[in-house]
């Protein structure tokens, strides 16, 4: 089990190099990359991923958290850049693209979901929190209705990318998206 004290620097570098590795890897469709490989692309010894990853789907896992992490991250930055609106149109893109992404690392998300990961409830979680702080402002602005949750808009998007298995999705997830932008929209104190 990992310790909860810090990493010194050399390890700290090693866990992040086997983190990149595998992240490359998983994202440009080597989901069955193996372990020895990872390990050799960061630098290390097989040794060393063992002792920041017990196995090889914990890895997976934290790789997948990273990126929900850094998606998650991006509404704080796009309403201190941008209007609400705007903010929530280009978040919904980014979870677009994240489920792109995800398309590339499914294989390797297959093998964390038969275990006991709440990982992605946890995503869920946070995506739909990212969402409810991008309605809140919204709303607020008088620009976004107030009456839908993140949660809500989470599941439409859902639905969206679930079309990742036909050619051109993206292209036709983007234009559903400005179609779902335009709903929020609807009934808004101030939306024209």
């Amino acid at each position: 089990m990992p310790s909860s004290r810090p990493l010194r620097a050399d390890a700290r570098r090693n866990r992040e190099a086997l983190l990149a590795a595998a992240r490359e890897a998983f994202l440009t469709g080597e989901a069955d990359a193996h372990v020895e490989e990872i390990a050799r692309r960061a630098g290390v010894a097989v040794g060393t991923l063992y002792r920041h990853f017990e196995t090889r789907e914990a890895l997976v896992e934290e790789v997948y958290r990273q990126e929900v992490d850094e998606l998650c991250a991006a509404p704080a930055e796009l309403l201190a850049r941008s209007a609400p609106e705007e903010a929530l149109r280009h978040f919904l893109l980014l979870l677009v693209e994240h489920a792109a992404v995800g398309k590339g690392m499914a294989v390797a998300l297959e093998s964390i979901m038969a275990t006991d990961s709440p990982v992605f409830d946890d995503s869920r979680t946070q995506m739909a929190e990212a969402l409810d702080q991008l309605l809140k402002a919204g709303a607020a602005a008088g620009t976004i209705r107030g009456d839908v949750s993140g949660r809500t808009v989470l599941r439409a998007l859902g639905g969206i990318c679930g079309m990742h298995t036909t050619e051109g999705w993206q292209d036709e997830a983007m234009r559903i998206t400005a179609i779902l932008v335009d709903g929020l929209r609807f009934g808004a104190d101030h939306a024209g």
